[in-house]
This record gives C-alpha cells, sequence and structure tokens, in this order.
C-alpha cells in the first residue's frame, strides 16, 4: 500500500473520532496493550513524559518537545487531533513520520491491527510507539487522546507526568462533574511518578492529592513553584516575566505561542522541565528559553491564537469547549480591535447554548459548518442563534465565511475564526 490506500484502509475499517464522535472511541486498555505487545513493546525502548488535561495539553506537549530538542535530545512528539495530515500526530524533532513510513507500518500490520480490533486512535499511538522505537528516539512526549485513566497512552511508563487543566469536555465518556472529569484525567498518575499540576482548583485537588497518595507518587502543584508578575506581546511574542517563589528570583521567558491562556501552561511546564533535570534530563536555563521561544519553528504548532494576518487582524484559535473558548474571550477582551467579527463552527456534542452567550452580542457573526459528519448542521446552529437573538450570516463553507467576513471588515476590525478544531483546520492558508 501506499499512503494514500494505507490511510483509506484505516479510515475505512476504522472511524475517526474527528468524523464520527463517539461511534469511534473505545475504552479500554487491552487492544492497546495486545497490539503493542505483538510489535515488541515499542513504547519500553525510550523515555516518556505523560500529558494529560482538559484544555492546554497540546500547547505544553509542544513545549516540552520545544525544550528537549533545543537540549539535544531526539525527542519524539505525539498528539491530536490532526489539522490537515495524519502525519502531524508523529513528530521526531519536529519532523512528521514520512508517508512511506507510514504505509509501510499499516502493510506489514494489517492482519494486526484486524486481529487487535483496534481504534483509529489506538491504531496511531501504536504506530508513534514503534516509529519512536524505530527511530532510536531520546524521549518521547505522549499526549493523551480522551481523558487519561482509559486512554491508549495509558500504557507508557513516564519518568515525569503533567495534567494541565480540568474543565467540561466530552462528559458522555468522562463523566459530568469536575471532580469525574479530573478521576480519568489522575490515571496516568503511575506509581513513585512525580505529576505536576498546572492549575490548581478546589474541586478537583483532593482528586490528585487521593490518587498520587494511592500511588505514591510526589505530586507537585506549578502555581506553588512560580508566579506570573507580568506580561505583555512585544514583536509576535509573548514576554513573561515570572517569580520563582522557593528562592524569590524574577527571569524572563518569550514566548512564541500567543494568548495569555498559555500563562498557566507555562508554569506546568516549567516544573515538569525542574523534575526531568532531577530524573538527569539536562535542560540549561539556554535551552529552556530558547525551548519557549522557538516552539512554532521547532515543532509547527498552528491554531493556537494563530495570527494569520493583519488590517484586519486575522487570528485562528482552536479552543472548542466552554473553558476554553472562555480564555479565548478574555484574550480577545485585551486585544485592541474596532468591531469583531466571528468566524464560528462547531460540532454536534457541543452545548452552543452556553457557548455562544459568552461571546461579544456586538460582534457580527458568520457561522459555517466544517466538512465533517460530526459538524453542527447549520440549521440547528441558527435555531440556536435565533433563540439566543444573535445577529449572524450564514455561509457553510469556511473559507468562503472568512473571505466574506474580511471583505466586509476595516483595517482596524478583528476577525477571530474558531468554535472548532476543525473549522481552523479547514483554513487553506493555515
Amino acid at each position: 500500500m501506499n499512503y494514500q490506500e494505507a490511510s483509506n484502509y484505516l479510515l475505512q475499517r476504522l472511524p475517526m473520532f474527528q468524523n464520527v464522535g463517539g461511534a469511534a472511541f473505545k475504552a479500554g486498555l487491552e487492544r492497546i496493550t495486545w497490539l503493542c505487545k505483538e510489535l515488541g513493546n515499542p513504547q519500553n525502548h525510550f523515555k516518556s513524559v505523560h500529558i494529560a488535561g482538559t484544555n492546554g495539553k497540546g500547547s505544553s506537549s509542544h513545549f516540552l518537545a520545544s525544550i528537549l530538542q533545543e537540549s539535544g535530545y531526539k525527542t519524539g512528539l505525539t498528539t491530536s487531533p490532526h489539522l490537515k495530515s495524519f502525519t502531524e500526530r508523529i513528530r521526531v524533532n519536529g519532523v512528521e513520520i514520512e508517508e512511506t513510513a507510514f504505509a509501510h507500518f499499516v502493510t506489514h500490520n494489517q492482519k494486526l491491527i484486524e486481529d487487535s480490533e483496534a481504534s483509529f486512535f489506538e491504531v496511531g499511538i501504536a504506530m508513534a510507539f514503534w516509529y519512536f522505537a524505530e527511530k532510536q528516539i531520546d524521549i518521547g512526549v505522549i499526549e493523551t487522546g480522551l481523558g487519561g485513566r482509559l486512554d491508549a497512552t495509558n500504557i507508557i511508563l513516564p519518568i515525569v507526568s503533567l495534567i494541565t487543566n480540568i474543565g467540561f469536555d466530552h462528559q458522555s465518556f468522562l463523566g459530568n462533574t469536575l471532580p469525574k472529569i479530573a478521576q480519568e484525567k489522575a490515571g496516568i498518575i503511575k506509581k513513585e511518578t512525580p505529576v505536576v499540576i498546572s492549575e490548581q482548583h478546589l474541586e478537583t485537588k483532593q482528586v490528585f492529592l487521593d490518587k498520587a497518595h494511592q500511588e505514591k507518587a510526589p505530586i507537585f502543584f506549578a502555581e506553588n513553584f512560580y508566579k506570573i508578575l507580568n506580561n505583555n506581546v512585544k514583536s509576535n511574542f509573548l514576554h513573561i516575566i515570572i517569580q520563582d517563589l522557593l528562592v524569590d528570583r524574577s527571569f524572563e521567558i518569550e514566548s512564541g505561542l500567543l494568548g495569555n491562556y498559555q500563562l498557566k501552561n507555562m508554569l506546568g511546564v516549567l516544573k515538569t522541565t525542574e523534575l526531568l533535570k532531577e530524573k538527569g534530563i539536562n535542560i540549561s536555563e539556554e535551552s529552556l528559553k530558547n525551548g519557549f521561544k522557538n516552539v512554532v519553528k521547532n515543532t509547527s504548532l498552528k491554531g493556537r491564537w494563530q495570527i494569520l494576518q493583519q488590517k484586519p487582524m486575522v487570528i485562528a484559535d482552536t479552543a472548542h469547549n466552554f473553558d476554553g473558548i472562555q480564555q479565548v474571550i478574555e484574550q480577545i477582551k485585551q486585544t485592541p480591535y474596532k468591531k469583531l467579527h466571528l468566524v464560528l463552527g462547531f460540532m454536534k456534542d457541543k452545548d452552543v447554548e452556553k457557548i455562544l452567550p459568552l461571546y461579544s452580542q456586538d460582534a457580527k457573526f458568520y457561522f459555517c459548518q466544517p466538512n465533517l459528519p460530526r459538524a453542527m448542521e447549520l440549521d440547528v446552529l441558527q435555531e440556536k442563534a435565533q433563540a439566543l437573538k444573535i445577529k449572524y450570516d450564514c455561509i457553510k463553507d469556511v473559507n468562503s465565511a472568512l473571505e466574506y467576513a474580511i471583505s466586509v471588515a476595516d483595517e482596524d476590525d478583528l476577525i477571530l475564526v474558531g468554535g472548532s478544531t476543525f473549522v481552523v483546520a479547514e483554513i487553506k492558508n493555515l
């Protein structure tokens, strides 16, 4: 099989969550455990860092991978979902898995894939572990898919774990209260393995403390060690002054990822790198700073408060749940503009009755529909918008909606494209 044939084979046999949602989700570690055992347990051939969370896990994974690359380590990174191509999910030192390697894995393991009855995500994770072992990486940064406890990535034995943020998303799989969701994420906490919690919340703190105690795992809440003193944007970099609370010194970091919601992510990453150093990973202050600054260049991350053009300013952001969108809206409030234009689309499982009122009702809304079976149909979105008395235009195609918004906006206006990862994924010039 070539890449296209291998890709088509997987998609036909194994529905992808981003296309069909819950029908593609398979909980439990039996299939991935069996599949990886048949592949020679490649996940045991390299050190790893494991990252879970509702929001921030993708950015944190990319920050860590960038820092490790800058430190001279051959670094694997696996994240999901992808925006343009499946190969984005598996990278070594920022370079995507070759299409030939993808095709080779599927072709040579077709019977295993079928016998395992694994999901699309599980096969992707097995492929990532296989590829990292083949490439003889030094360390892998492994982002969970859904949850943590029953996530396919949870067969690794990391040297450090990181949990970024707990919010409401995928409640049908993870539970409908924050403590229940936290319990699923806490499932990545391993025996005697240090874990960092990026954000501290009253509702979820005890869940993490209990699980860490049960596993005899040292636990660190990042906010107890670092504090943001100041931040601003200069020359397309987020400049942050951070205080180290233990030694009472402050230092400056520049982040290549914009958006104030990165601040809490960065605190979690800082504490994680500190623990990695204790585990023998050599990270200098210069490598740390360069890793934060060069994160986009090193890892090719897209869609996180990404400025696509100026005059009018167009920003793409993949935030897609209540908490994530709330953080983006806070960022909008701190951004100067004359009028706000919102190019938005959503997936069927999102609670848009709660999400839409978060946006400024003075904004101009342009509703669109990503080209996926899971996408919320425009007529459903229209009904919900009418009930909320929102003024809007409907233009089904994402790029047509964005082009129209640009055509009617003044050069001092701000256009945000978002509501879903898959709206951002369809932008031509991403």
